[in-house]
């Protein structure tokens, strides 16, 4: 805790919740391996979770009021003719999910394929609906940026949109961390409810009482941003797992083409459905309309290209790349479809220099 010696004497709390976690798998008698920051090795890992998660559900006013007392004991006196006590904001939030590999070689040996498809494949405006914000035409406010550096533990990978950020980083050897940071909560939504009482998404507010929900935003994103690394590795051949989409396939006694991932209409199409915003929320025919068929367009012509994009989708779907979500008119890219289009997109983007290296 930190001070200030004058008027209006702000105090500034730092808190590292894997020290508190330590400390709390120590009462529980939890063993594990601690390096730095990290917990390299967990004797209970669900329980350990279990633990982590309690910290959100901490009554942050009443716990920070007991500090204060403990490092500003005169505050009470202080704030007592004007009749006011201390707000406690959160000014920067830190939530990290940690993937622990069996060993550094492993990590090692992923570790550049996450780095070269985090950069090519997620540039800030795809990151902008990892961390809830609206689509890159429509955002106006703020910087947008994604970058590499290289530190002393490694390379860092770096997204960030207006201050908040995503970073992917590897931390003593065998630890793949993603982490999200917010510094400017009010690009997020909560529900609670209102001055009269009427429960809404409201903005997140910069105050204590809403910590619980920056966890749950942060590793959402956290999730969102694994998920779509995971797509990138694996060891089946490239022509195995084109196969299932390059091929006609019968869905409920209808044919439905093979895809051409190397034509230029399916290739727009795939990466179409695999841009970043749709990650979040899926996208809709009328999403695809807008990036396939930019441009004003009669009210006949627009109907001719939404019913061209159900064709699209039907097809998607019966490859099996697209799911529906129940109850909605939006699709979101399944599991397996993630992993084909990842793989199918970068053997577009490769040249011939760079898959004469892989296949040596």
């Amino acid at each position: 805790m930190r001070v200030q010696s004058w008027f209006p004497f702000s105090v500034d709390v730092c808190l590292n919740g894997r020290e508190w976690l330590a400390r709390q798998m120590d009462s529980a008698g939890i063993g594990y391996e601690k390096r730095d920051n990290c917990f390299v090795a967990v004797s209970d890992p669900v329980a350990a979770q279990e633990l982590c998660l309690q910290q959100l559900q901490t009554d942050w006013a009443a716990r920070l009021d007991e500090l204060l007392n403990l490092a500003h004991p005169l505050h009470a006196e202080l704030g007592k003719p004007i009749g006011q006590r201390y707000y406690w904001t959160a000014t920067q939030t830190e939530f990290a999910t940690d993937l622990c590999f069996k060993d550094k070689a492993t990590l090692e040996a992923l570790y550049p394929q996450f780095l070269h498809h985090g950069i090519r494949s997620f540039s800030s405006p795809d990151v902008l609906r990892f961390l809830g914000r609206v689509a890159p035409e429509h955002f106006c406010n703020g910087e947008l940026k994604s970058s590499l550096k290289h530190r002393p533990e490694g390379i860092r990978l770096r997204h960030s949109v207006n201050g908040n950020s995503v970073k992917l980083y590897n931390k003593e050897g065998s630890v793949l961390r993603v982490e999200t940071t917010i510094v400017k909560p009010g690009d997020f939504k909560v529900y609670r409810p209102d001055a009269e009482g009427q429960l809404k998404w409201q903005r997140l507010r910069l105050g204590v009482a809403d910590l619980w929900r920056r966890g749950q935003v942060s590793q959402a994103a956290n999730s969102r941003y694994l998920e779509a690394l995971a797509s990138v590795t694996g060891s089946t051949p490239l022509y195995q797992e084109a196969q299932t989409v390059c091929c006609p396939v019968f869905v409920a006694g209808k044919r439905y083409r093979a895809l051409n991932p190397w034509s230029p209409q399916d290739g727009e199409l795939l990466e179409a459905i695999n841009r970043g915003e749709f990650t979040l929320n899926g996208l809709r025919n009328r999403d695809l309309r807008d990036l396939l068929y930019p441009g004003s367009a009669s009210i006949e012509q627009r109907r001719r290209q939404s019913a061209a994009l159900t064709r699209k989708l039907a097809l998607l779907r019966a490859h099996g790349l697209i799911r529906k979500v129940c109850g909605t008119h939006r699709y979101i890219l399944t599991p397996n479809g993630r992993r084909i289009v990842t793989a199918l997109l970068a053997a577009r983007r490769a040249d011939i220099d760079q898959l004469t290296q892989l296949a040596a």
